[in-house]
């Protein structure tokens, strides 16, 4: 006896369906098919063995990629584990709909996999009536979660696209060529245009940029003299030339130009001269560039022949899959196909033609040669496509092949073998890569390190606000210290002007109580000493004394102190 159980992946989680009367389905697979879309008698075939739901949706995503990749997940082996019978009479058979999960399935677990046929259908009914057959699960609801598994998972397919460095390149050649052309254009424009007043410049200056900033520096041609001769020179770097456009700025057949048409020429000029500075920019970055995703191939044929070769494939992992005459002929398509076509002559080279390898070898050499330097490429490029580490040395080890083979087609010098050549390179390669791996590892150690101090700051940068906090507080109470000084202050000098006003005769009254008060102490100090002893007390008077005429000496100098303000005062007030 056979059971069928039918696994099927929903962005809401794994469902394990169990399939009634399996022999009977199989033998009416047609009545299967109509069945499939009524609900009421898709149930009488199929039951909800066990269903098991996703906790988040970055659980889904790691699920879903690792179904695509066909590999059994935890969750999903837990799940057939706990579900799934092992034992019994009936020989238990698992229904997937994807033949790769089917494969790893039965090795992970050794049990026999269905797919195609009545699981087929079967699935195609799941899928139809899923909301149904899962109790708590709406239409809605799994809808919404088809969709935003659907988001997520072509999100992360596109971030973690391992061709997305070579977009940059083909991209950036791309632009590269339509500069060339653009620049080009605009420069027989500016040609054009000012040669109307100035033909005779065209002969003298042949570089399109150049001509372009010769124009915008002249001017007008009747304001060119000696005193603007060093600033030729610094344009054109060449005094000859410099003297040359001079001579025939006086000379010249052209026609007058106005100062509105001069504007507009010089305009245009400026803008052709941008152009040419970014050309010279973008060509810095895609050396760059090349030098990070394929520095081999870069160090062998150049970057900008390796990037036209990496665009013209798509991506630098459909490079590294075409052979080595198919990277031969890349780019000279339309001239195979016509060759194929009438029986010609099949082309020897297609993009390649661009190195300067295939220029210097000899006529007769040229097809052999583009040969050999596309098998190097088709090596680099697979070295640049599966290598860890990014390193030039099998690139210029390749090059120097490339220059023995050239060499031994003109003098006959037998190059190395390529055996010990790559032994060489292996050897290097491997030290550099040492040397990164070091580099790197002190990199990170540096970054950790940052992160411990940037965490030390922030915690003391935490206890530092914290005592702010405290330190602002303190703050206000001196504040308020300082208000009531002040008002204590004001307070003193209204009663001194007061004072001052009604006269010395009040200051002469506290004088006397003062020191009425200082003898009243000193007379019960005296007393008490009498009964102490006569001798102690003598000399304890005379201190006291002493102490008591510095105190009132320090009293009198503070009252003349006082009321010399005030006399100021008064006096000011009887001068108006």
């Amino acid at each position: 006896m056979v059971v069928l159980h039918v696994l099927f992946e929903h962005a809401a989680g794994y469902a394990l369906f169990a399939v009634k009367e399996v022999e009977e389905i199989g033998m009416l697979l047609p009545q299967v098919e109509e069945s499939v879309l009524n609900i009421g008698k898709f149930n009488g075939m199929v039951s909800l063995a066990a269903f098991f739901p996703f906790k988040s949706a970055q659980a889904a995503l790691e699920n879903m990629n690792a179904i695509s990749e066909g590999v059994v997940h935890a969750d999903l082996k837990l799940f057939l584990e706990t579900n799934l019978p092992h034992s019994g009479k009936k020989k238990a058979v698992l229904g997937v709909s994807d033949a790769k999960i089917g494969a790893a399935l039965q090795e992970e677990f050794g049990i026999s996999i269905q797919a195609g046929g009545v699981v087929a259908e079967i699935t195609r009914g799941v899928r139809l009536h899923f909301h149904s057959l899962v109790k708590g699960l709406t239409a809605l609801a799994a809808s919404k979660a088809q969709l935003g598994l659907g988001h997520s998972y072509s999100r992360a397919k596109v971030k973690f696209n391992v061709n997305r460095a070579d977009n940059m390149i083909i991209q950036s050649i791309a632009l590269l060529d339509q500069l060339d052309k653009d620049i080009n254009t605009f420069s027989m424009r500016v040609r054009e245009w000012y040669g109307y007043h100035f033909p005779e410049l065209i002969k003298i200056v042949s570089d399109n940029s150049l001509y372009c900033r010769v124009a915008q520096l002249i001017g007008n041609r009747k304001d060119l003299t000696e005193e603007s001769l060093e600033s030729l020179e610094e344009v054109v770097m060449d005094s000859a030339k410099a003297q040359a456009i001079l001579d025939a700025s006086r000379s010249s057949m052209g026609m007058d130009i106005s100062p509105i048409d001069l504007i507009n020429i010089e305009r245009f000029s400026n803008r052709v001269v941008s152009l040419a500075a970014y050309r010279q920019e973008l060509q810095e970055y895609l050396r760059s560039k090349m030098s990070q995703v394929a520095p081999n191939l870069a160090a062998l044929i150049g970057e900008v022949v390796g990037a036209r070769l990496i665009s013209h494939a798509g991506s630098l992992t459909n490079l590294a899959k075409y052979p080595a005459s198919t990277v031969q002929i890349l780019g000279a398509e339309k001239a195979l196909f016509r060759a194929l076509k009438t029986r010609g002559n099949t082309p020897k080279y297609g993009l390649i033609f661009h190195s300067t390898f295939i220029g210097r070898a000899a006529a007769k050499n040229k097809g052999r040669i583009s040969r050999y330097l596309a098998n190097k490429c088709t090596i680099a490029s697979r070295i640049d496509c599966f290598s860890e580490v990014p390193t030039s040395v099998f690139g210029d080890k390749l090059r120097e092949q490339v220059e023995e083979r050239l060499s031994f087609y003109e003098t006959g010098e037998v190059p190395r073998k390529n055996v010990d050549v790559m032994k060489e390179a292996v050897k290097e390669a491997s030290d550099v890569a040492a040397e990164i791996k070091r580099k790197l590892e002190k990199k990170e150690k540096k970054r950790k390190k940052r992160e411990k101090k940037l965490q030390e700051l922030q915690t003391n940068g935490e206890t530092n606000s914290d005592a702010e906090v405290d330190n602002k507080e303190t703050p206000t109470a001196v504040k308020k210290k300082k208000k009531r000084q002040a008002a204590e202050e004001m307070e003193v000098k209204a009663e001194e002007t007061q004072d001052t006003e009604n006269g010395a005769e009040t200051s002469v009254k506290k004088k006397k109580k003062r020191r009425a008060a200082e003898e009243m102490e000193v007379n019960t100090e005296e007393t008490q000493d009498t009964e102490n002893g006569a001798e102690t007390s003598v000399k304890k008077k005379k201190k006291r004394r002493a102490e008591a005429d510095e105190a009132s000496a320090a009293t009198e100098d503070g009252v003349e102190q006082t009321d010399t303000p005030a006399k100021k005062k008064k006096k000011r007030k009887t001068e108006t």
